[in-house]
C-alpha cells in the first residue's frame, strides 16, 4: 500500500509519519511525505528525534505534494494529513481516487525551541500508535469504504 502523508510545511509531523510506517510496516506500506506550502528542510528536531530512535533519515526532505500529482508519480492507496490546515486545503487531483482521511495532531514546531524535545517526541507518540493501529489491520484485503473508515477511527485516538 503507498501512503502519502500531507502537512503545510513537510517538516516535522508528516516526516515523523513517514518514517514511523516505512519503519514499522514490514515492507507493507511504502509511505512518502508532502506539503501544501512546503518549508524546504526538515525540522532539526526531527532529525534529532528519529536519529535517536534509530530512524535511517538520510532520505528526508521537505518537498511539495505537487511531486505527487505528476503523471509518473507513484499512485497512492491513501493519502492521510495530519495538521488541520492541509486537512481543509484543497488539495491536487490525486490519479486513483486514493482513500482520504485526517490523523490531526498539534504541530511541534509551533512551540518555542527550549520545549521542542517534549512537543516532538508528544507528537511522535500519538502518530506511533495511531500508526500501530493501522499496521495491526488486515488493510490489504479491506474495501475502501472499510479502509476509510478504519482509517478515520485511527485518527480519532489519542
Amino acid at each position: 500500500m503507498k501512503i502519502l502523508v500531507l502537512c503545510t510545511g513537510n517538516s516535522a509531523r508528516s516526516i515523523l509519519l513517514e518514517h514511523i510506517l516505512n519503519a514499522q510496516s514490514g515492507g507493507r506500506v511504502t509511505a512518502y511525505s508532502a506539503g501544501s506550502h512546503p518549508s524546504g528542510k526538515v525540522h532539526p528536531q526531527s532529525i534529532r528525534l528519529l536519529t535517536a530512535l534509530g530512524y535511517d533519515v538520510s532520505d528526508a526532505r521537505s518537498k511539495s505534494w505537487d511531486e505527487f500529482a505528476e503523471p509518473d508519480a507513484p499512485q497512492m492507496d491513501a493519502v492521510i494529513t495530519v495538521c488541520g490546515s492541509a486537512a481543509g486545503e484543497t488539495c491536487p487531483f490525486w490519479p486513483g481516487a486514493p482513500v482520504c482521511s485526517h490523523w490531526g495532531v498539534e504541530d511541534p514546531a509551533a512551540v518555542a525551541e527550549p520545549h521542542w524535545e517534549t512537543a516532538f517526541q508528544t507528537a511522535y507518540d500519538i502518530l506511533s500508535r495511531r500508526a500501530g493501529a493501522f499496521l495491526d489491520l488486515p488493510f490489504e484485503t479491506m474495501d475502501a469504504k472499510t479502509l476509510k473508515s478504519e482509517l478515520d477511527r485511527i485518527g480519532a485516538l489519542p
